[in-house]
């Protein structure tokens, strides 16, 4: 007991020693080694693209912010009530591209054939490319509908030239409407979304209505929760803020309506970009159509429940925002056009250069941090924390508040969301690296469809390994730049660098979780619902889109 009691001040002594003001005296508050650091060519060399890459991505980052002023500034300018009603309801033409969807091809005939329109002035386009068993579903559920009387024609294509701009072309060539809805083979459009929208084009001078996507398996799965707050964030703040601020933005390929000789003046569907809608949406605005955005007319739609799968459509989207900028750019800044609307352009059509610049960054913050260190905390906290702040943080703030104009009673659950939300961000980079890169190199690809499963409930078993395909490398290269973000992890805590963890713990999650999902959800699915994916996927595990 006499032991214990005498060493009682030792044991507090040491423990005062090891306290947060002791770690906070001795590491930022010790002078003993300043000044001693000296600029050398091979730190200047690392620092020089560092910190130019920092302060281009926190340009993007404030740019986020831009995005929510512009979105509250102009809130008087939401579209709501259409200004003006036809007198007499125009002719509408309903266009439905589809390519191997034989899973959720009945229930989009089915919404579309039961849309509240007058049958005389509406028909129904079904766009098939589909090579697989979806060519005969599709024609006999047609032939079912067509019996029934509803204005609906099957056209089927064998050569799938230019892919889906192709399709919607070849489908403009023979159909009759003034105005031409389109939907894509997941959605499921409301009764009343057609009259919902039509009136709008009362106004001679609007050639686009895009309205917003809702998520009908949003509670299916974490990634699928994650993947809709971030399709939400670009419907609520992107189109939102561009729309009602009156600059340029861009038709979503679906759940959306074209004045028809707004696409012909535009100069008609183009296949040379991956993003067939944006590069026609912006041509169309140029020859001064004007577009609205309805954020409060929702079309459901799914998500893709599949990592490989949603990296997929991302790095298309990657892919294809690139190819149009290259494409577009030059008209736009050679345009008269105003200044603000120009420099929005350039924000949009090119915010995907930061995968790449992001990459560069993961090469060059362990040897940055090491380097920056030893200069000193005080510029660390003066200089990098605000860029990290910038080009980090905004992202935090801008899906917070496109949550709160959604859901604004439980807006706050989005918190829990949001570290793995920005890892997500983060482990896409590989992917959409490539995807960039190619762009920027005039590496042409082929349109590579997001499968759909028609799953919509958490425990539903699903069919993804129908249309599952090999991966490759990604992943593993995924893995391991985790491992060296976790290797500075150790690096960090190993030198008592505590504060920059958290940071580095955003970079392991993120790369680990695309890998390890790509890698492995194939064989989750399996033992989730017992099925056996090779009764429909000769293809071996690990695979993926």
């Amino acid at each position: 007991m006499k032991f214990i009691f005498a060493s009682a001040p030792a044991l507090l002594a040491q423990t005062n020693q090891h306290s947060l003001s002791h770690y906070l005296r001795s590491h930022y508050g010790d002078r003993t080694f300043e000044h001693l650091y000296r600029w050398n060519a091979f730190d200047t060399a690392l620092l020089i693209p560092y910190f130019l890459v920092m302060i281009i991505l926190a340009f993007y980052g404030l740019h986020r912010y831009q995005l929510v002023y512009l979105y509250y500034k102009h809130r008087k300018n939401a579209a709501k009530e259409p200004p003006m009603h036809f007198e007499q309801l125009p002719r509408v033409t309903v266009q439905l591209p589809i390519f191997n969807e034989q899973f959720v091809i009945d229930r989009l005939i089915e919404s579309c054939c039961n849309m509240e329109y007058p049958r005389e002035l509406l028909e129904i386009q079904v766009l098939d490319d589909s090579t697989d068993e979806t060519k005969e579903v599709a024609r006999n559920i047609v032939e079912q509908y067509q019996s029934a009387g509803h204005p609906i024609v099957y056209i089927h294509r064998t050569d799938r030239y230019g892919f889906k701009a192709g399709a919607l072309d070849h489908g403009l060539k023979t159909a009759s409407g003034e105005f031409v809805a389109i939907f894509d083979a997941d959605f499921v459009p409301p009764r009343g979304w057609l009259m919902q929208v039509i009136h709008h084009f009362a106004e001679p001078d609007v050639g686009m209505v895009q309205t917003r996507w809702t998520h009908l398996n949003r509670d299916y799965s974490f990634l699928t929760q994650v993947e809709a707050i971030l399709l939400d964030g670009h419907f609520v703040l992107e189109h939102g803020g561009r729309s009602r601020a009156g600059v340029f933005f861009n038709f979503n390929g679906t759940a959306g309506m074209w004045r028809t000789c707004a696409i012909g003046e535009a100069g008609g569907w183009q296949h040379d970009t991956l993003t067939e809608d944006t590069d026609l949406s912006y041509r169309a605005q140029l020859k001064g159509w004007r577009f609205k955005y309805l954020q409060d007319v929702e079309c459901p739609a799914e998500v893709p429940i599949e990592m490989t799968a949603f990296k997929t459509q991302q790095a298309r989207w990657a892919k294809g925002l690139i190819q149009t900028s290259k494409k577009i750019l030059p008209k736009v800044l050679e345009s008269d056009v105003p200044f603000h609307t120009k420099l929005e352009a350039w924000y949009h059509l090119t915010a995907n250069i930061s995968y790449p610049l992001m990459v560069i960054l993961s090469t060059l913050l362990m040897p940055a941090m090491v380097i920056r260190f030893y200069q000193g905390w005080f510029q660390m906290l003066l200089i990098d924390f605000p860029l990290f702040m910038a080009s980090t943080f905004s992202i935090s703030s801008f899906y917070l508040v496109s949550q709160k104009e959604l859901f604004p009673r439980k807006w706050y659950k989005t918190f829990l969301y949001l570290p793995f939300l920005m890892s997500l961000g983060i482990g896409l980079t590989v992917t959409n690296t490539r995807a960039v890169l190619e762009a920027l190199l005039g590496i042409k690809s082929s349109f590579k469809r997001t499968p759909k499963y028609r799953v919509e409930k958490r425990g539903e078993k699903s069919k993804a390994a129908k249309y599952r395909k090999r991966l490759g490398i990604v992943p593993w290269v995924e893995l391991l730049i985790g491992c060296y973000f976790a290797v500075t992890i150790w690096y960090a805590i190993s030198n008592e660098n505590y504060f920059t963890v958290p940071f580095l713990l955003l970079f392991v999650v993120g790369y680990w979780y695309t890998g390890l999902l790509s890698l492995l959800q194939g064989r989750f699915e399996r033992w989730r619902t017992g099925a056996n994916p090779e009764e429909s996927s000769p293809k071996p595990f690990p695979v993926g889109v």
